[in-house]
């Protein structure tokens, strides 16, 4: 059946309901868990003279966005842990999250992709989009959202 699958994460508790979701469904399986973090590389700070960042200093402020993402990463792992499932982590960034995710996956040989999805509908989802939508949309591998 399924013999890798990928989960990205975002820290979010949405976004962890569907690690917990991966990493029973790895666990039922016998299938390896690859946990995969993607950041917009428009995220990290950029020092403006005279502005608050510049007295924070540039390297303090990497330093506290990748020990937040260590601890998103890490709290992913905790949940695999509980399933009995042993993860392995990956992190990029990407402007496209939905391009890195496929990307990612076919990379890795991932045959299954478990994301979670607030299922929007209507004009909202429209407006907003999704990165689970998009993923659905441009993947040939299989997906399953989870609300």
């Amino acid at each position: 059946m399924y013999r890798k699958i990928l989960v990205p994460t975002n820290g979010s508790a949405l976004s962890n309901r569907g690690v917990a979701e991966a990493a029973r469904l790895a666990q039922a399986l016998g299938a390896e868990l690859l946990v995969l973090h993607v950041r917009s590389p428009l995220l990290e700070p950029h020092h403006v003279e005279g502005g608050a960042l510049s007295d924070l200093g540039e390297e303090r402020i990497g330093a506290e966005i990748e020990d937040e993402e260590r601890k998103l990463l890490e709290t992913a792992m905790e949940i695999a842990a509980s399933s009995g499932v042993q993860a392995q982590t990956a992190f990029v960034a990407d402007l496209a999250p939905y391009e890195a995710i496929i990307r990612v996956s076919r990379e890795q040989h991932c045959d299954l992709i478990v994301m979670a999805s607030h299922a929007r509908r209507g004009v909202p989802a429209f407006l907003i989009g999704s990165d689970t939508q998009k993923v659905l949309t441009h993947t040939a591998t299989p997906v399953l959202v989870v609300h």
